[in-house]
């Protein structure tokens, strides 16, 4: 398996790719787009709301964890999850700065 090289890169670069990784699969977005439609924390009803097994959920929710666009504080015996209102800001502005640029070119060139 080769290497991936991040070092190579910007740190912007790495976060962009970063942030497409996390998006990359549709459990995660599925996970966030619920986040944001409760506008609230959620308590374990992620397993029926997604449809996946709770490993699973688990897992995509380490992943977005990871990336800091959601957090999650205990209560009890569960882990309550919401978005992460100041890294999804900050996300989102890095993601348009990129998305945003123009060909300047007026021609075909290829």
């Amino acid at each position: 398996m080769g290497l991936a090289k991040t070092e190579m890169f910007t740190n912007q670069q790495n976060e962009i790719a970063l942030f497409a990784k996390v998006f990359g699969h549709p459990a995660r977005v599925s996970i966030l787009q619920h986040l944001f439609k409760i506008d609230s924390c959620v308590c374990g009803d992620l397993v029926s709301e997604i449809g996946l097994a709770q490993p699973t959920i688990s897992q995509h929710l380490k992943e977005l964890r990871h990336l800091g666009l959601i957090k999650g504080n205990v209560e009890g015996t569960s882990v309550c999850y919401c978005i992460n209102t100041e890294n999804w800001t900050k996300m989102k502005e890095t993601m348009l700065q990129f998305l945003n640029q123009d060909i300047s070119t007026k021609e075909d060139c290829c």
